[in-house]
């Protein structure tokens, strides 16, 4: 018997905002900001906000644009964040649900499956919009699967290779034979759109992946997972229940060092210091990886990347690789979904499964926040 992804999906938010929509309505805030403490400014008691060009958005980044769920809202300027209604729970599909519903059902069909055929739905995200009831749990009972489980798990960008691993583990354990692993990213809601360094980076998605044990094999074979985490607050969002009453305890004089949240709970990234620590230690990883399984790395067909930036992308490989390595090796969805967190290396895997052909080997790779690396070994049958 061997462990296969048998089927992919994704879903695609209904709306695009292109790096000249972002930064016309960014440097509109910028100048309104500007000559609204001008005076300040002048006295130097307040910093003048930057504007910003897509040209160094994409310079930076490799972004051109990216999906949203809603857009009015994050462009206009006295908002600067999506607007999205709240659903009443239990009434209503809830917008994450909807997302990951959509995802999984196309994963479903293009592996040949029904809802009941499915043993358990792990959810692997970054963000979840409530704690509980499970968000999968919800999937579960949307699709109309009876029996079997499903729970969230929270692994930051590296969620997805986190949950093939787990789903792996599952069915070789004998606890299922086919699980749903869905990646669900609202990054929008996440991000801080009025700050300069990262307004630009995210973009929202959904994808789901169907492992399955078989008999006889097809897709691809996983062969082994690679784990890795270490401690780093470079890349933190810290938002979450406990605001309430850090808010509370900044209101009064026994607490005044703590700020109210406002956007320094959203979002935060030490950009500069996570490209010099994490891409050393992505090829690190993905390179021991490969050794231990006495896999040459002129073998790999393949890498399906977090897609965080471009630059990260072009340094993994040719570190990985070697300096000439061609690029198709490590494809890019990343000027179109700019980085959607967990979802992104399997879109590339989405898009780009049918590329290789049998007895190809490839490694879908993830990393981001804790830090957090992980690494799968797949082979196309």
């Amino acid at each position: 018997m061997t462990t296969c992804i048998t089927g992919t999906g994704l879903y695609i938010p209904p709306y695009s905002i292109s790096n000249e929509e972002l930064v016309e309505s960014f440097n509109q805030y910028v100048e309104n900001y500007n000559t609204e403490h001008a005076e300040e400014i002048a006295a130097e008691t307040m910093t003048a906000l930057e504007p910003s060009s897509a040209a160094f958005i994409e310079k930076v980044s490799g972004i051109k644009s990216r999906y949203v769920m809603e857009k009015e809202g994050i462009l206009n300027t006295e908002i600067m964040a999506p607007v999205i209604p709240y659903r009443n729970l239990g009434e209503e599909l809830s917008v994450m649900a909807e997302m990951g519903a959509a995802a999984l059902r196309d994963a479903l069909a293009d592996a040949g499956l029904e809802a009941n055929d499915l043993d358990g739905i792990i959810l692997a995200c970054s963000n979840f919009q409530r704690t509980y009831p499970a968000v999968a749990i919800e999937i579960q009972n949307e699709i109309g699967m009876i029996g079997g489980f499903a729970y969230d798990m929270n692994v930051a960008c590296s969620a997805a290779t986190f949950g093939l691993s787990q789903a792996h583990g599952s069915i070789i354990s004998g606890l299922a034979k086919r699980i749903a692993v869905v990646n669900v990213e609202i990054t929008s809601a996440h991000l801080n759109w009025r700050n300069r360094d990262s307004h630009f980076i995210f973009g929202d998605v959904a994808t789901a992946s169907i492992v399955e044990e078989l008999d006889t094999p097809k897709g691809y074979e996983i062969l082994n997972s690679k784990l890795f985490t270490q401690f780093s607050t470079n890349i933190k969002n810290e938002y979450g229940f406990m605001d309430r009453s850090e808010y509370l305890a900044a209101q009064t004089e026994m607490y005044p060092d703590i700020k109210a949240p406002v956007t320094d709970k959203l979002f935060l990234q030490n950009g500069r210091k996570v490209f010099r620590e994490v891409c050393p230690k992505v090829s690190e990883i993905i390179t021991e990886h490969l050794q231990e399984n006495d896999i040459p790395t002129s073998d790999v067909k393949m890498m399906w990347l977090h897609q965080a930036n471009a630059n990260m992308l072009d340094l993994i490989l040719r570190t990985v690789v070697g300096k000439d390595a061609d690029k198709s090796i490590a494809p890019s969805v990343i000027a179109e979904f700019a980085n959607t967190s967990s979802a992104s290396p399997m879109i590339v895997f989405h898009r780009h499964k049918d590329d290789l052909v049998s007895g190809d080997l490839g490694v879908i790779c993830s990393f981001g926040a804790g830090y957090s690396i992980g690494s799968v070994l797949v082979r196309k049958v």
